[in-house]
């Protein structure tokens, strides 16, 4: 499957919007993905994975989180997961503020 599918056209532009303003974008149909910590093994090939317009899973060192607000929903992850660890989440939270900070640390490195 080409990653490009479920790309909206501007979502490229709009990660730097979303991080700002910690919110997914309106027009996702889909919900974002979760990985279940229990089952995951920390291989990081999701995060290698994430199309960079999203940008969405974060390796926190002993487990590996998806963002929802920056996670389109879209399947690359769920296709690469070699232990079928990514669910669809239907009831996500906000994602809480060390997370964000860290995130706004990684995205003013990212060129």
């Amino acid at each position: 499957m080409p990653m490009g599918t479920d790309t909206p056209p501007t979502a490229k532009s709009g990660r730097s919007e979303r991080i700002d303003t910690r919110a997914r974008d309106a027009s996702w149909r889909k919900p974002p993905r979760r990985i279940e910590k229990s089952e995951c093994i920390t291989c990081d090939t999701c995060v290698r994975s994430c199309p960079p317009e999203f940008g969405a899973i974060f390796d926190r060192g002993l487990d590996v989180v998806i963002v929802p607000e920056l996670c389109s929903g879209c399947p690359v992850c769920v296709l690469v997961c070699p232990v079928d660890c990514i669910y669809v989440d239907e009831d996500w939270s906000p994602t809480g503020n060390d997370t964000w900070t860290h995130i706004e640390l990684t995205a003013e490195s990212t060129p």
